[in-house]
């Protein structure tokens, strides 16, 4: 009787001690998933303080029409110019070259302004070539005329005597997507007193009023008086860095968040109202067939830039801003190309992976026939 009540009581231990290591491998397994769950709510409650915080410092910025107060990172010298009766001063930053390097120079986008080029420029002069940075007439630190017919000829006319007037001979012209229009035409016009062409994910590979409906740049005007620091933030995250976000690319919408919450806010509108124009009247992409110098592309594949693409002709199915054909299209028009594209990166090579860029960049600078 004694041995039974050993067996049983035996038998009671270990289905205690059972029943004890399945409840800690349930309570183990769901502290896991609590556990997951807390880390997930952690990361999220940093992300939306970061992004308010973001939020929070872009509304407290204030600049005027020639960002006066905002500082570049190379010191910015002045252009006084005369143009559409008019007189003018663009601003312009420029780091000489050594030996008998030639002067590269960079072309903005409509977005942004000579700053962004402060690591290519670095690298650049390192190399022991002169660099050039225009603010162009209508952008950045430059004058803001209300009453400037904005055109790609004006402005690369203007850029060219600020050319001749540091006595830079033959540089190479590198334009990044409006200023990749510029640089076009600025090629097209002064054919023998470019080395070469470089074009980085360059606006204007389609004739966009093929496609899309005119406005008026009233219709512009409006568009830019409702942006405010969040819609700046939104677009550039989804358009240009496939929804990815941080502190470098946030700065580089400081100056848009101060001038449209500056004194200047409604004379801003209206320039960069007019500026659209000759983005949609003004192609280049029809003239490509005309170059005379070596013209390289680094075109970053994953980009889907399309102006116009929400009010496209009635009827029209064709796809904008698929650079991961555009390329190949446009580099087929040039008599002397070479296309280097890069895989998986949007609008910006040069912000989005330096590195990347740096290594097309060379190859660019590499090319001759």
């Amino acid at each position: 009787m004694a041995a039974l009540r050993g067996i049983f009581s035996w038998h009671l231990y270990y289905k205690f001690k059972a029943g004890m290591i399945r409840w800690r491998h349930f309570f183990k397994k769901w502290w896991e998933r609590i556990m997951v769950l807390l880390r997930v709510i952690l990361i999220s409650a940093v992300a939306l303080f970061n992004v308010s915080s973001v939020l929070a410092n872009n509304e407290k910025l204030s600049y005027d029409a020639e960002l006066s107060t905002y500082s570049y990172d190379y010191p910015v010298k002045f252009f006084n110019l005369s143009s559409q009766q008019s007189s003018l001063k663009m601003a312009y930053s420029y780091l000489k070259p050594k030996g008998d390097k030639p002067t590269v120079v960079l072309m903005h986008g409509k977005n942004f302004n000579g700053h962004y080029w402060t690591s290519t420029a670095k690298y650049l002069n390192e190399a022991g070539y002169g660099v050039l940075i225009p603010d162009q007439i209508g952008f950045g630190k430059s004058s803001k005329p209300k009453d400037y017919q904005f055109s790609f000829p004006a402005l690369a006319n203007n850029t060219h005597q600020l050319i001749t007037s540091l006595g830079i001979k033959r540089p190479i012209v590198l334009g990044h997507s409006m200023g990749g229009m510029l640089a076009s035409r600025y090629a097209l016009m002064f054919p023998e007193q470019v080395r070469k062409l470089i074009l980085l994910n360059p606006i204007g590979l389609e004739n966009y009023l093929s496609y899309v409906q005119y406005k008026d740049t009233d219709f512009f005007y409006d568009l830019e008086l409702g942006k405010t620091p969040e819609k700046i933030i939104a677009y550039q995250k989804q358009n240009y860095y496939d929804g990815k976000w941080n502190q470098d690319y946030e700065q580089l919408t400081h100056f848009l968040s101060g001038q449209i919450q500056g004194a200047d806010h409604e004379l801003m509108a209206w320039v960069n109202a007019k500026t659209y124009d000759m983005i949609f009247t003004q192609p280049v992409i029809t003239e490509f067939d005309q170059f005379k110098m070596p013209v390289a592309l680094i075109i970053g594949t994953r980009d889907r830039t399309g102006p116009g693409r929400n009010w496209k002709k009635p009827g029209v199915e064709y796809q904008l801003g698929r650079y991961d054909e555009l390329g190949k299209t446009a580099a087929n028009l040039i008599p002397t190309a070479h296309l280097i594209e890069l895989k998986d990166i949007g609008h910006l090579p040069h912000i989005e992976n330096f590195e990347l860029f740096k290594k097309a960049m060379n190859k660019a600078l590499a090319f001759k026939e």
